[in-house]
Formats: structure tokens, C-alpha cells, sequence
């Protein structure tokens, strides 16, 4: 039940279609301070084709807008002010709840469409850093929210598992690599191979014209070069797997680079027949002149191909594959102009559906200010910053619950969601300093916060032997109310969050909820009225029933106890 779509319907009713309701609903404002109303709406753009002052337009519509819904329409200034009627929302926000469950806040907007999302895309041979978790979690909520409004989603780990850097990773290998030790620790040795290269390369720069001949082997076919590439991409898949099952993360598809390898022939016969291959200095490139843009790089000189290349292909394989009504990128702000230019030749090829691709930006992960980087060996990983959040929870929970069930379970659940947390309450645009200190922490605007806000609720409603039930009685109207008014608002922050893609908006609205509750919980007893115990449990189950879906977008569990 939306207070927003009904304040609209009655808007519209008494403007003869002066405003579309997409429009209204747009408008539509929350008062600052609760005596001026619930909702708001501001008369200014109506002014011109009333041709009356705003005022008068505000003071008209309070005349004629009449709905069981409120309890009074004020007019103030320019705005119409509405006072919601607080039982009636109160028992049906808690009848919806009650039958709808973790459906509440769904909606059918994306009438299940596929979105395509490409996310997390770590580069094999090298371990899994804090650098990743931004666009793995990021991806993951975007995916979870738009299957809230109605999408298809599919998953796409599009695997680094090509390019000169494998060639270089060869040459350290030979030179310097001892194949017990790899086998025993395969990536913390691989990754220690990758930053010698670039460290003997500052000296001897011929190192790095070795590396690019060892890639174009591997271009080739050749079968040295490809044993040792499917030896350190099937090593570092399984070192993979074991940190997304730790983030609770799935995909749908595993197919990275060297998947399209035989496929950009096509494409590349494709931009020839098309005229839009022109040759630059030797190498291949699209101009793109008109967009004010720098021209696209498809072939090196020596024939390799690039990043352009096989995410062109890649765009058009996985149109042919899921005929995508949407597709998104969650890469990096520093990639801005290659998808601006994936985006614009595709189009330059005729393919219209290129304009429903967008690129999810997002900040850094920065480690004292700079960007970490694998060559340099700045470095923070991801499973050990895992690791040590459970270890952490593990030490709160021996603590002061060392009774509880589960224990193991409940401290990853509370570890790793502390860190999901951490990262997707900042605007995605912003960059993100890491700092453990930080993100482990178990109060203020945390997951655990959260998650034992939730665990809190389940216990009342077991010791209050809370029995479920349409029939809602309302109690505590006035204290209740800013919780209720959060409950109505999930399907319109789960909208705000999906048209912006930004998962911060969920985080940010559960921790008001749970503000919200734990205010409640301060000043009602909840259990102490054998008479009101059950409607009072109703809230708490509703609440808790929120909390639990807002986690579960976010990818965040929700332990039953702490």
C-alpha cells in the first residue's frame, strides 16, 4: 500500500490530467517536520496552466480532494499538506505484510524482461582483493533489486582470463617460478611472479617486448603457452569459488574473455564490411569523431586484439543469447570512455539495442589514499579481511552469547555481512578508503546493527508466543506511526534504488527502520500487555519481515539469533 500513489490518484482526480501521475508522484515531498504533514506536494508547476498564483491553486485543491485515507489536507504557502489517517494505513500496511511476506515491496515493472549484468570479473592468476568487492557486491544488490521490480537477471562473471599480462606471467614463470611451489600455493606464487616481472622490467625493459611475443603464442595456439594458461586459470576458478560461496554470490555465467576469442573474427569481418574500420599508424580503429570522442582501438598492429574487441563481441554474443531488454556493466569509474565508445560503434553497426546498455560506475577502493594495484604489490585481501570479520564475530558471540546455537554459522553470517554492509551504505559513486577498523565495527550504521535488530525481534516473538493473523488490531498509533511510514515507503526506496542503481539506498532505509524500531522498543512494552501483545508482536513481526528482505537484496543474511 502506497501513501504516494493514493495522494496522486486524489491529485489527479481534481486536475483534469493538467500532470501526469508519473509526474505527481515525482513532485511529491516529505514535510520536514511531522506537525506540517505526512506527504506534501508543491503547487508551483501547476501555475502556468491554471494561470493562477500557487497559493490559490494549493488552497483549491484542499477544497476538493476528499479521501478516506487522511485526516486532513492542509494548505500551506504553495503546498498541499496531507495528514495520513494513521489507523486505517497502520492495519492495512499490516495486513499486506502478513500476506504477502517477502513479496511485500515487489513489484511488476520489469515484467520479466532480462537484464544482463556483467560483475565481479577478477583477473586469474592473481588473488582476490579488496579491489573486487566493490563490483562483485555492487553487481550483486543492482541483480537482486531489479528482481524485486519484475526483471530476469543473469549473472555474468566475465573472468580476466586473457590478455598481454598472461604473457608476461609466462616469462616470470620460466624464469624465476619453481612448479612445486606453484602447485602447492598457487596464486599467493603467481601473484608474487606478476609483481617480480614488473619490477625487473623497470631495469630490463626488453622483458615487457618478451611478454607481448609470449601472448601472441598463446593467440596463436601455441601449446606451451596454453598449458600453462588453462593450468593458471583452472587453479585460481577454484580459489575463486571458495570466496564467493563464503559471499553467498552465484553467477549464471562463467564465459570471460578467452571464451569470445573465436568469435571476434566475425566481428571484426563485420566493422570491414560496414566501412568503419580505418587504419591508424598500422593499427585497426572505429573513429568516432562526431561523438567528440577518441577512436576505438580494435587491432594492435601486430594483429592482437584488445579489451574493445572482445567486449564488442561480447555485447553482441549475449543479445543473441538472452535478448536483453537492458544490459550493465558494474566496472570502475576509470572505464567511463571504453563502454561510452562500446556503446556508440555498436550503434555505428546498427545495433539499436546498443542504447540499453549502461555502464555502472563506481569509486575506488583505496588503500591511504591511493588506488591499490597488484603490479605494485598494495595489495589487501578479500578472504582475509573475511576471514578475520568472523573471527571477530566468533569473539563477540563466545562472549556474550556463548550459548547460542550455531555459532559458526551466525559469526560468517555476521562477519561477512559486515563487510557487505561496510561498502554498499556509501553512494556507489564515491570512493571507498578502506579501513578494517572500520568495517568491522558492530554498532553505529553496521549490517550487525541490523542483523541484531532482526535477531532481537525474533526472539520477542517467540517469547511472546506470537500467533499469526490477518485480523489486526492497532495500538500505540502514535508511536508506531514512524515506523509505519518507513514500512509504507520500501517499494518506493526499493524504486529510487533500482532507477538509480545504488544499493546505498536500501542500506541507508534499513538503517532508519531499524532506528525507527528500536525507538519502539525503548518506550512500549511490548510483552507487558497481555491485552495489546499480540498487535504489538504484528508490528514486530512486520518490521522483522522487512528487515530481513531489505538484507537479503543488499546479499546479506539475517541470523535468527545473536
Amino acid at each position: 500500500m502506497d501513501a504516494k500513489q493514493i495522494f496522486v490518484q486524489s491529485l489527479y482526480e481534481c486536475m483534469d490530467g493538467n500532470l501526469e501521475k508519473e509526474r505527481l508522484y515525482s513532485l511529491i515531498e516529505k514535510p520536514k517536520q511531522a506537525k506540517m504533514g505526512d506527504l506534501a506536494f508543491p503547487c508551483f508547476e501547476l501555475a502556468r496552466n491554471y494561470r493562477k498564483n500557487p497559493q490559490e491553486i494549493a488552497t483549491q485543491l484542499v477544497e476538493e480532494i476528499n479521501s478516506i485515507y487522511f485526516e486532513r489536507v492542509e494548505a500551506v504557502g504553495a503546498y498541499v499538506n496531507v495528514f495520513l489517517n494513521k489507523a486505517l494505513f497502520t492495519k492495512k500496511i499490516l495486513q499486506q505484510i502478513s500476506k504477502e511476506k517477502t513479496n511485500f515491496g515487489y513489484s511488476n515493472l520489469g515484467e520479466e524482461k532480462v537484464i544482463t549484468i556483467d560483475l565481479s570479473s577478477p583477473n586469474i592468476a592473481k588473488p582476490f582483493s579488496m579491489g573486487h568487492l566493490r563490483s562483485t557486491v555492487i553487481g550483486n544488490a543492482i541483480a537482486n533489486i531489479a528482481e524485486k521490480v519484475g526483471y530476469k537477471t543473469v549473472r555474468i562473471n566475465h573472468l580476466g582470463d586473457w590478455g598481454t599480462q598472461f604473457g608476461k606471467l609466462m616469462v616470470a614463470y620460466q624464469k624465476w617460478g619453481n612448479e612445486d611451489q606453484v602447485r602447492a600455493n598457487p596464486i599467493k606464487e603467481l601473484l608474487q611472479l606478476y609483481i617480480r616481472f614488473h619490477e625487473e622490467a623497470e631495469v630490463d625493459t626488453k622483458l615487457n617486448d618478451i611478454g607481448r611475443k609470449w601472448f601472441k603464442r598463446l593467440e596463436d595456439g601455441d601449446a606451451q603457452a596454453e598449458e600453462l594458461w588453462g593450468w593458471f586459470r583452472e587453479e585460481s576458478l577454484k580459489d575463486f569459488s571458495r570466496i564467493y560461496e563464503l559471499l553467498g554470490i552465484s553467477f549464471d555465467s562463467y564465459n570471460g574473455e578467452a571464451f569470445y576469442n573465436d568469435k571476434m573474427d566475425r566481428v571484426v569481418h563485420e566493422l570491414q564490411q560496414k566501412g568503419l574500420l580505418i587504419e591508424s599508424e598500422g593499427a585497426k580503429v572505429v573513429t568516432l569523431e562526431e561523438e567528440n570522442l577518441p577512436p576505438c582501438l580494435i587491432q594492435k598492429r601486430d594483429g592482437t586484439t584488445l579489451y574493445a574487441t572482445r567486449d564488442l563481441t561480447a555485447a553482441i554474443y549475449r543479445y543473441e543469447t538472452y535478448h536483453f531488454a537492458k544490459s550493465l556493466y558494474v566496472v570502475g569509474n576509470e572505464q567511463t570512455l571504453h563502454f561510452t565508445q562500446l556503446s556508440y560503434v555498436l550503434q555505428k553497426m546498427g545495433y539499436n539495442w546498443a542504447k540499453n546498455m549502461k555502464h555502472i560506475s563506481f569509486g575506488m577502493m583505496l588503500k591511504e589514499g591511493k588506488k591499490m594495484s597488484t603490479r605494485k604489490g598494495k595489495l589487501v585481501l578479500l578472504e582475509e579481511v573475511l576471514q578475520e570479520a568472523i573471527q571477530l564475530a566468533n569473539n563477540n558471540i563466545m562472549e556474550k552469547n556463548p550459548l547460542l546455537e550455531k555459532k559458526e554459522e551466525v559469526a560468517r553470517q555476521v562477519g561477512v555481512g559486515a563487510v557487505i554492509f561496510h561498502d554498499l551504505k556509501n553512494d556507489r559513486h564515491n570512493d571507498v578508503e578502506f579501513s578494517l577498523e572500520d568495517m568491522l565495527r558492530f554498532e553505529g550504521e553496521t549490517g550487525p546493527y541490523i542483523q541484531y535488530t532482526h535477531a532481537r525481534m525474533n526472539s520477542l516473538l517467540k517469547k511472546g508466543g506470537y500467533r499469526e493473523t490477518n485480523n489486526v488490531s492497532v495500538v500505540d498509533i502514535n508511536e508506531a506511526w514512524p515506523i509505519i511510514t518507513r514500512l509504507m515507503a520500501l517499494q518506493d526506496t526499493v524504486m529510487k534504488a533500482y532507477n538509480a542503481s545504488d544499493p546505498s539506498k536500501i542500506a541507508k532505509y534499513l538503517i532508519e527502520l531499524a532506528r525507527e524500531f528500536n525507538k519502539y522498543y525503548a518506550n512500549v512494552r511490548i510483552l507487558g500487555d497481555e491485552e495489546n501483545k499480540q498487535a504489538r508482536l504484528q508490528l514486530v513481526y512486520s518490521v522483522k519481515t522487512v528487515l530481513k528482505e531489505g538484507l537479503r537484496l543488499l546479499g546479506i543474511q539475517a541470523p535468527d539469533a545473536m
